[in-house]
């Protein structure tokens, strides 16, 4: 990825929101210090420090690891084969061997390290300090545990796991709140050397048993209730239709009923299920903590799944050495999280996010655990919990920034923010509008907006912030460090090689072209091949799932699947859409994102929501877009607001970018993250039929648009209006 340039007409500068006072007191710049000393640099910006992250890519992550001063085993004399591409998955830091758990429990006490050293001696964390607050619905309970007490409970949930016969590599399957008790879960697997995997109580059982029986789990842990929009929801029918779904599995001994509320429930009714108490008294047996088992960097500690909108969700082994390498680039340098960050991640246990929010333990730091709506009873909620804990940091959505917006909410009026130094915002595009209202009514002055892109593909980020850039309108602040983004296009070469790098303000879509150790191990279940010694997997042979999914697109390089665009002067990289659902209307490709910004900077009065396809028949020669709306109650769908919206788009965007259809929709199809999903609809405008994903919140939405499939047999109004 090249280095910002000058500004040019084309690509005029965006307004700039904010800077860092000090850069030079930012971890991130002390890092750069660091480099500078043991290597003779004169590294000065992002961008030289960047530049260094990809070309020395080595003795840069040497240099995180020795950083970071993580617990460790072994050493290694290589940090990674930088010969091979990415697609061989090479492996980091062999010989050297952690434990998660341990680290989020203890600290290293020796001095630093590098991947050559052993790490000798550590310390537990403070006793007293608060590790975790956990926050129910509407804040009206709460409850605290200290690292002792999490040390403590983490320590019996590991012994009575080793006494059920848990066993390393063994899978560990949860479906639980963001809670107390699912991060014991996660620290206890890690303890023995399990590999961990959530998904949240309010996906439906069809979507879990999706993921849970691809990867033959050894324990189901599942909460008896859920707290959510006010309701307390029983779970046990729900228990027993996911055991009976996983009854098929080979290893599975059965499921573990967590009581969410004071009294636990009845589960002598469910098939194979035991009480939390029950299981815990296993460690009785043979009291005291079991040793941490130490795994090699590159060996698994996490299986997430892709969103699956489609079709059966990839199971994505992520190792512990890549999570925790990963954590301390982004949460210390990038976002400046250390001992003293209180950190609010508005997340289910079934996304990536997850593990944003407890990662602050790793320094020491303390994690608010939100479990419930974030809009009960308003949508304040979150506003004053930030306030009430010291929030330093605050995880959130897109459209939870545009749902205060649209109230007219300020927070920084309404609440105490003086903590808060970042805010971070994931999960679709941001607005340009909502970047501006951010400042100019939203949050104080003083805080930086980090809109951030990657996800549970990689578990960390390709778009990020930084301490040392300012922050302007639009996309993300710049790359991720230490992994190489270009923009490619898709261009076939005389050779028949396709895809090539393009010039900064093109827009193409996003590849990583070099190895990183946070890219996954493999996926679970998959087609992989072992060398002629029979010691080393293939984690993404030609053939494989793995393969298909990132590297069949371009030769050696990952293809992410973003459409994006990386501004000339700036750095910044705007996503504009998923480039499977980049429009192309006449050769013309934009994304969604750019006609969505429209809508809310000219509608956001009328219009809820919006969402925009592409589509292409086999009958067609070409590919049309289609524009569905989703009206406020109140107002009206009609062919006055059709033309005005036509107007705005042309006038803000270009001819080119008006759709051809505009239609009135009831539903917009969501994730349970709340996450808009264009790539079913596009399939079903364009005359196919699918299958709904568990993941969909809204799965009967779909049935809506399959009549655009014949969209010219449409009559009355909604025709070509």
């Amino acid at each position: 990825m090249a280095t910002m340039g000058t500004p040019d007409e084309a690509h005029p500068v965006p307004r700039k929101l904010w800077e860092h006072p000090d850069p030079s007191s930012t971890a991130m710049h002390k890092f750069m210090r660091g480099i500078n000393e043991k290597h003779g640099l004169k590294l000065e910006t992002f961008s030289d420090l960047y530049s260094y992250s990809i070309t020395s890519r080595s003795a840069f992550w040497d240099q995180v690891l020795g950083s970071a001063n993580f617990i460790s085993s072994g050493s290694c004399a290589r940090v990674v084969d930088e010969s091979l591409p990415i697609d061989a998955v090479p492996r980091w830091f062999e010989g050297v061997h952690l434990n998660f758990a341990e680290n989020m429990l203890y600290s290293s006490s020796s001095s630093s390290s590098s991947a050559g050293k052993n790490q000798a001696g550590k310390q537990g964390k403070e006793d007293g300090k608060v590790a975790v607050v956990e926050v129910r619905e509407g804040a009206s309970d709460t409850r605290e545990v200290t690292y002792g007490e999490l040390r403590e409970r983490a320590g019996r949930l590991a012994r009575a796991m080793k006494e059920k016969g848990v066993e390393k590599g063994d899978r560990i399957v949860i479906v639980g709140a963001n809670s107390v008790e699912t991060l014991l879960v996660l620290l206890a697997s890690a303890w023995v050397g399990a590999v961990f995997s959530s998904s949240s109580t309010d996906m439906g059982v069809k979507g879990i048993l999706q993921r849970a029986v691809q990867v033959n789990p050894k324990w189901l842990f599942m909460d008896d209730a859920a707290l959510y929009n006010g309701k307390v929801v029983d779970l046990r029918q729900k228990m027993g239709e996911i055991v009976e779904g996983l009854k098929g599995c080979s290893n599975f001994r059965g499921v573990v009923s967590i009581p969410r509320f004071s009294e636990a429930k009845d589960v002598s009714k469910v098939p194979k299920a035991e009480t939390w108490a029950s299981f815990l008294s296993a460690a009785s047996r043979n009291p005291g903590p079991p040793e941490f088992l130490r795994i090699a960097f590159h060996e698994p500690l996490l299986i997430c799944y892709s969103s699956g909108t489609t079709g059966t969700p990839k199971a994505i082994v992520h190792s512990v050495g890549g999570i925790l390498i990963n954590y301390f680039k982004e949460g210390v340098l990038h976002e400046g999280v250390g001992p003293d960050s209180v950190t609010l991640q508005y997340t289910t246990t079934g996304w990536i996010m997850y593990l944003a929010n407890v990662g602050t333990l790793l320094f020491g730091g303390r994690s608010i655990l939100y479990d419930g709506s974030p809009f009960q009873p308003d949508p304040t909620t979150l506003v004053r919990v930030a306030a009430k804990h010291g929030a330093t940091k605050l995880g959130i959505s897109p459209r939870w920034l545009f749902e205060l917006s649209k109230a007219g909410i300020k927070p920084r009026e309404m609440a105490d923010l003086s903590k808060l130094k970042v805010v971070t915002c994931t999960g679709m595009v941001l607005s340009d509008q909502l970047f501006e209202w951010f400042y100019d009514h939203g949050f104080p002055a003083h805080v930086q907006l980090g809109n951030i892109s990657g996800g549970t593909d990689i578990a960390g980020c390709f778009g990020a912030l930084n301490p040392l850039t300012p922050v302007y309108v639009g996309g993300t602040q710049g790359p991720s460090l230490g992994v190489h983004v270009a923009i490619y296009d898709s261009t076939v070469d005389i050779d028949g090689t396709v895809g090539k790098e393009i010039p900064h303000g093109t827009p193409g879509e996003l590849v990583a072209a070099s190895s990183f150790p946070n890219v996954p191990c493999f996926f679970w279940g998959d087609s992989h091949t072992k060398s002629p010694d029979g010691t080393v997997l293939v984690a993404a042979p030609p053939g494989s799932k793995y393969h298909s999914a990132y590297f069949a697109r371009f030769k050696n390089v990952w293809a992410h699947g973003d459409f994006c665009v990386v501004h000339p002067t700036t750095g910044n990289i705007a996503f504009l859409g998923r480039a499977d659902g980049v429009l192309n209307p006449s050769g013309v490709r934009f994304g969604s994102a750019e006609v969505y910004g429209v809508i809310e900077r000219w509608f956001v009065d009328r219009i809820q929501d919006s969402l925009c396809v592409g589509q292409r028949r086999p009958q067609d020669t070409d590919e049309t877009v289609m524009l569905f709306l989703l009206m406020k109650p109140g107002h009206k769908f009609d062919k006055k607001l059709v033309k005005e919206v036509k107007d705005a788009i042309a006038r803000d965007l270009s001819k080119r970018h008006v759709p051809k259809w505009i239609f009135e929709t009831p539903e917009i199809p969501t994730t349970i993250n709340l996450k808009k999903v264009e790539l079913p609809v596009k399939q079903i405008v364009s005359g196919q039929r699918i299958k709904p994903s568990g993941t969909l919140a809204n799965p009967q939405s779909l049935e809506y648009y399959y009549q655009f499939a014949k969209v010219e047999e449409l009559a009355g109004p909604k025709e070509k209006l």
